[in-house]
């Protein structure tokens, strides 16, 4: 297993277990296991849809689905993880029940190239998203710090960070060696640079300096689209029983692959972006 937790503001790590122990093995998941995301891949080609056109009131089919391909074995007849089918459904519900029929149609709808393309805004590299049907269903391969800098996207209004693991160092004289430097995600920077008048305080409104902020690489209205159903992920959805934890602030999204041989929960807030493999 792995888990790791890092705040979607700047980037810094609040939380990662790379293993059972270090000591009996030095292989740490979390930096360097790189699995299939299975549904948790899906916020991100929902996200490229709604920006193509889509809305989550678009209606995509659920329903059997068979692809012929020479170089296949056999024919591909992709399945929802429960064995039916709902017919016509809208994307909000196809997401919060995370239905792979209506997944893939809406791949072949929207362009894997063009997916392809905008998913790498998130940070996942572009050259590990198979070329096909299939990465509607996840079957890139990503690492958890990877999925949870990808996610911190959703967190904090479309931003970019950079996860790091230092804050400073300091000599035994108590002198400053190192102070990091991250470039933050900044939602109402906008506003303030748009609008530099004074503020109700009588005080001029100056955005920060532009080489603090993380570069702002999905449109917010498409990000909430994405959190407002990752939402109801857990209050009815795949991910219903985050509802034990009693908060109304948290999105999350569940993640499997065949057979189970990954299972995944991406979850967040505005101040907290944890992912479990």
């Amino acid at each position: 297993g792995a888990f790791v937790a890092l705040d979607p503001r700047d980037g810094s790590v609040v939380a990662l277990v790379g293993g059972y122990d270090f000591l009996l093995n030095k292989y740490n998941r979390v930096m360097q296991a790189r699995r299939q995301p299975g549904s948790g891949f899906k916020p991100f080609l929902y996200t490229a849809a709604f920006q193509f056109g889509f809305s989550p009131a678009s209606i995509v089919l659920d329903a059997p689905v068979v692809f012929e391909d020479a170089n296949l074995e056999s024919a591909w007849r992709p399945e929802n993880s429960s064995g039916d089918f709902k017919g016509p459904m809208r994307l909000r519900e196809a997401l919060v029940q995370s239905r792979n029929l209506v997944s893939i149609r809406l791949l072949q709808a929207v362009g894997i190239d063009y997916v392809r393309d905008y998913v790498s805004r998130f940070g996942l590299a572009k050259e590990r998203m198979p070329r096909d049907l299939s990465m509607a269903l996840g079957s890139g391969s990503y690492t958890p710090m990877e999925m949870a800098r990808a996610y911190a996207v959703l967190a904090n209004d479309g931003f970019l960070i950079d996860p790091f693991f230092i804050d400073q160092i300091v000599d035994p004289r108590g002198g400053l060696v190192f102070k990091a430097k991250p470039k933050v995600a900044c939602p109402e920077c906008a506003a303030l640079i748009v609008d530099t008048a004074a503020g109700t305080d009588g005080r001029p409104r100056t955005p920060p300096p532009a080489d603090t902020l993380a570069p702002q690489v999905v449109d917010p209205g498409m990000v909430w689209m994405v959190d407002d159903i990752l939402r109801e992920v857990v209050t009815r959805g795949t991910g219903a029983q985050a509802r034990e934890l009693r908060r109304g602030d948290i999105r999350g999204k569940t993640g499997t692959t065949n057979d189970e041989t990954d299972a995944w929960f991406y979850g967040f807030n505005t101040q907290l972006v944890a992912v479990s493999w």
